[in-house]
């Protein structure tokens, strides 16, 4: 990990509910908070930071949108 873990149960992770990927800012929290599990998942398979990050956050969205969640456009979207 890059910087300092916090411990979630007994495993170290490195993005809470606190702490968490600039990218993940605008999401609503129900959504980010979706985002931050499914990071901290994909980073202990050990997959990429970056990667995980773009994933959790598309992942979370789609999640977002099943449930009907007001999710927004992504962050420099051409869309109106």
């Amino acid at each position: 990990m890059t910087f300092g873990a916090s411990v979630w149960g007994d495993i170290a992770v490195p993005w809470t509910t606190d702490r968490y990927p600039i990218s993940m800012r605008s999401l609503p929290p129900l959504v980010r908070e979706k985002a931050i599990l499914i990071a901290n998942a994909l980073l202990e398979e050990g997959h990429p930071e970056g990667q995980c990050i773009r994933i959790a956050v598309a992942r979370a969205r789609e999640w977002g949108a099943r449930r009907g969640l007001e999710i927004g456009k992504p962050p420099g979207s051409l869309l109106h």
